[in-house]
C-alpha cells in the first residue's frame, strides 16, 4: 500500500484526525492540501494549517496550506484550482471539517444552526462538488466523508437535532454520491469512529471523563489510509467504522490507540 505522489485534500486539516491524516498520509510521500480557517495560534485550540504543514513536510510530504472557510464556494473553487495547478491533479478528497453544538432545539441559537449545516453538510457536498471533475481522472479516487452511518432512531436527534442533521447531511452525501458517481470510478464512502475521539470537539462538548475514556486520532488515521488503499471501483458507498477497518486490515491491538490503555471506552454517537 502506498500513496507515493498522491493529491489528497483535507478540509480542517490543522488539528485533530484532519492533522493525524495528512501526516499519515504524508509519510507515504504524498502532496497534502491542507484547508483550515485556523492560519495563526489560537489562545484555545492547538495547531495551525502552517504547523500541519511542516509536519507534513518533516513526514515526507509536499504541502499546500490554504487558509479557507469551507462554507465558501467561491473560495473552495479558487482551492481546489491552486491545488490542481501546485500539484496536477486530485486524487483523494477527505470532507473532515466539522462544527459541533450538542443542544436541544429550544437551545440552538440559528447562527450555530447555520454554522453546523454550513461547515457540515454544505462543504461536503460544495468541496465534492468542486473535486468531482478532477478526481474523475484520477486512477484510484476516494472522497471520505467523517460522518456516521443513517440510523435513523428518534433517541439520536432528540437531545442535538440540529447537530445530527447537519451530520447525517454529510451521510446523506455520502448514501447519493456513491451512486452518482459509481461509473466514474470515484468512491464516496463515510468513516466514524467505533468510540469517541480525544480531539478539541470532544473537550469542549463532553465532561473530561470522556476524554479519557477515548482513542487518539490516529486510529481513524490509520482506517483512513487503509480504505484509500482500496480499490474505488468495488469498494464505495460504505460507512465504515474505523475499528472495523482496520480488523479487516489484521489489526488486533487496539490497546495502542487508547488514551489511557486499560479504561472502559465510550462509544461514539449514532451507533448502538
Amino acid at each position: 500500500m502506498s500513496l507515493k505522489a498522491k493529491t489528497i485534500f483535507v478540509t480542517g486539516a490543522s488539528r485533530g484526525i484532519g492533522r493525524e491524516i495528512a501526516i499519515k498520509c504524508a509519510r507515504d510521500g504524498a502532496n497534502l492540501v491542507l484547508l483550515a480557517k485556523t492560519a495563526a495560534p489560537h489562545p484555545k485550540l492547538a495547531g495551525t494549517i502552517h504547523s500541519v504543514a511542516a509536519e507534513v513536510e518533516a513526514a515526507g510530504g509536499r504541502s499546500l496550506p490554504l487558509q479557507v472557510d469551507v462554507r465558501d464556494e467561491i473560495a473552495i473553487g479558487a482551492a481546489v484550482e491552486e491545488a490542481v495547478r501546485t500539484f496536477g491533479g486530485i486524487d483523494i478528497l477527505v470532507n473532515n471539517a466539522s462544527a459541533i453544538m450538542l443542544a436541544g432545539t429550544e437551545q440552538t441559537p440559528m447562527k450555530r444552526f447555520d454554522l453546523m449545516l454550513g461547515v457540515n453538510a454544505r462543504a461536503t457536498f460544495a468541496c465534492s462538488q468542486a473535486c468531482i471533475a478532477h478526481l474523475a481522472k484520477a486512477s484510484n479516487a476516494h472522497i471520505l466523508n467523517l460522518s456516521p452511518p443513517l440510523n435513523i432512531q428518534p433517541k439520536w436527534f432528540k437531545d442535538h437535532t440540529a447537530y445530527t442533521m447537519s451530520k447525517y447531511g454529510m451521510s446523506m452525501c455520502t448514501l447519493g454520491m456513491a451512486a452518482e458517481f459509481a461509473t466514474r470510478g470515484i468512491a464516496v464512502n463515510s468513516l466514524w469512529p467505533r468510540t469517541t475521539i480525544a480531539t478539541a470537539a470532544i473537550e469542549m462538548n463532553f465532561a473530561p471523563q470522556i476524554m479519557q475514556a477515548s482513542r487518539k486520532p490516529s486510529i481513524m488515521a490509520d482506517a483512513a489510509y487503509a480504505i484509500f488503499n482500496r480499490s474505488s471501483r468495488h469498494h464505495t458507498g460504505n460507512f465504515y467504522i474505523d475499528e472495523a477497518v482496520l480488523r479487516e486490515n489484521g489489526v488486533t491491538d487496539f490497546e495502542q490507540y487508547a488514551v489511557n490503555p486499560g479504561t472502559k471506552l465510550y462509544t461514539d454517537l449514532f451507533l448502538d
